[in-house]
């Protein structure tokens, strides 16, 4: 871990100067080398090399010209534990950056512990509330404050293998996950997840019949271990113990994209940065090798939302200025720019401006937008999702049996989310 925590600070010491050069007179301002005194926004971000390559080739001086006097310090590191940490313990003592593009999953933690600005008071939030996809703006929402601006979404589709699919006598992927499984176990077919984790599981639970809390996430007990969700976690235990469904984050020795791409697999799911970060021609080969289509329905949505919000940190020395750069980068015009990298907008009026053919890949992710979930939006979250991972795991092991196994889990979900705010 030490050596985790030395190469996370290193990369903070070497990634700090990504703006324009500059030399720092005070903590309010920077005096650039052309000798003119600029406010500094610092913010982080988590952007892959195609994505900030329009940040910084874009977005970045796009704002810059229509804000003379604001510059923007860019800081780019992994979206890892080693990140979230350092930012709870640089925001608790007022010393995190401006502006950070965060992980919608941990939103919720950062409001509840008072380390975000609360965004109600900035000039024209009551009007851009209401220009946002709905789920990803409840994402920040607590205490009748709302704490962060959706950035972009994405969400999994279920990528099958057009040639199996073929073999097995289909012409379009089965309407169900039940009949999915069951192609799978006729055929000898494998299918790929990345692991156990509920952003790799969740969408095949919901999608078979199970669930896991109530609407308003108070409870997991009756849903995590009820009969469909014991039902859905026995069908994917039993083919992993057939060596019908292949774990990467188990093994580590296999890429599940590549295996459905190349044949070896009928199924797996990815979000559309593994076709994002492909050119043109390696788009329309993978296009040729597999079919993106949205999870199948089970009881109600079955499709995870992931994406980042933006939010400003607790103690940020210019709220104001982070505050315009948050507008403009949540507006229609930047959010347009990065569709380019196969982020999906959470601007409405960039959602209504697209025009995207059901022959790209991105018309699935945009398709099974109407028929996603959220992760529950608790304060826990992290320690929740251990606690099922964990379960989950002794349940694939044969350690536990599904039903004591879940019974389990939701048990100690349920004291988590119990715990007071």
């Amino acid at each position: 871990m030490a050596i985790r925590w030395i190469s996370f600070l290193l990369t903070l010491v070497f990634t700090a100067g990504c703006g324009s050069p500059s030399v720092i007179s005070d903590p309010n301002h920077v005096q650039t080398l052309h000798g003119n005194d600029k406010t500094v926004i610092t913010f982080w971000h988590t952007y892959n090399d195609a994505e900030t390559r329009l940040l910084v080739q874009k977005l970045i001086p796009a704002f810059e010209r229509k804000n003379p006097n604001v510059r923007i310090n860019y800081i780019n590191l992994a979206n890892n534990n080693e990140l979230k940490y350092s930012l709870i313990a640089r925001a608790s003592s007022n010393r995190g950056p401006d502006l950070v593009r965060m992980d919608i999953s941990w939103v919720p933690e950062f409001s509840h512990k008072g380390l975000l600005e609360p965004l109600n008071g900035f000039p024209g939030f009551e009007h851009l509330q209401h220009t946002f996809h709905r789920k990803a703006m409840s994402v920040g929402f607590y205490k009748n404050q709302y704490y962060s601006l959706p950035l972009n979404l994405y969400t999994k589709s279920a990528i099958f293998n057009r040639e199996l699919l073929e073999r097995a006598g289909y012409s379009e992927p089965p309407r169900t996950m039940d009949e999915v499984l069951e192609l799978a176990r006729k055929h000898h077919f494998t299918i790929g997840l990345g692991g156990l984790e509920a952003w790799d599981t969740l969408p095949y639970l919901f999608s078979l019949g199970g669930s896991f809390m109530d609407g308003n996430f108070t409870r997991a007990s009756g849903f995590l271990n009820s009969k469909g969700s014991i039902r859905a976690v026995e069908k994917l235990a039993g083919l992993y113990k057939e060596d019908m469904i292949h774990l990467s984050a188990v093994t580590l020795n296999r890429d599940n994209w590549e295996e459905v791409r190349n044949g070896n697999m009928i199924l797996t799911d990815e979000a559309p940065w593994f076709y994002g970060l492909l050119d043109d021609a390696e788009i329309k080969h993978a296009l040729k090798q597999t079919l993106p289509v949205p999870f199948p329905k089970g009881n109600g949505p079955s499709s995870i939302i992931g994406g980042e919000n933006l939010v400003i940190m607790k103690g940020s020395k210019h709220p104001a200025e982070a505050w315009a750069f948050m507008k403009w980068m949540t507006g229609k015009e930047a959010q347009m720019i990065m569709v380019r990298a196969g982020l999906i907008p959470t601007n409405r009026e960039a959602v209504k401006a697209l025009s995207v053919n059901k022959d790209l890949y991105l018309y699935s992710y945009l398709e099974a937008m109407d028929n996603t979930f959220l992760r529950p939006t608790v304060k826990n979250w992290s320690k929740i999702e251990k606690v099922y991972t964990l379960y989950m795991h002794k349940i694939f092991l044969g350690e536990l049996s599904v039903k004591d196994g879940l019974d389990r889990a939701a048990a100690e979900i349920d004291k988590l989310l119990e715990d007071p705010d």
